[in-house]
């Protein structure tokens, strides 16, 4: 975006948001709440013990269509699983908003822009949360 800074925080999560074709405003709800409440930053003892919120971080959200890539076959990933950019933008804002009710700071990235992301993983923490294989699409 030549140069231009979409959406930057301090610490916090980086979370790479890809949206499914069955994706629905439940699953960017359940989404949020678990993203909010998992326990994956250090307490005083250095022990994987608070949550976001009580570490006082912020997230960055970057919308990230390529995650719902299928490369099982072939050499080119299918994104037929993937959301269609109208519905992509309306979970991906369904998912920031309920985020920031929970009463968590969220900066974004550029919707459907090429973009730059920089991350200093601080563990490193890397998590794959899927609200599909978890509880709630489909019903």
């Amino acid at each position: 975006m030549g140069g231009e800074v979409c959406g930057q925080i301090g610490a916090g999560l980086l979370v790479l948001l890809g949206v499914a074709r069955t994706d629905t405003e439940r699953d960017a709800n359940w989404l949020a709440k678990k993203l909010a409440g998992l326990r994956i930053f250090d307490d005083a003892e250095g022990k994987m013990n608070r949550a976001l919120t009580e570490a006082g971080g912020a997230m960055l959200v970057v919308s990230q269509f390529t995650l719902l890539g299928d490369c099982r076959k072939g050499r080119r990933p299918s994104f037929t699983d993937a959301a269609p950019p109208q519905q992509a933008e309306a979970m991906y804002s369904t998912f920031v908003a309920a985020v920031r009710k929970l009463g968590i700071e969220v900066s974004t990235g550029c919707f459907r822009q090429h973009m730059e992301v920089e991350l200093v993983n601080d563990g490193p923490v890397t998590l794959l949360v899927d609200s599909a294989a978890a509880c709630c699409s489909g019903g």
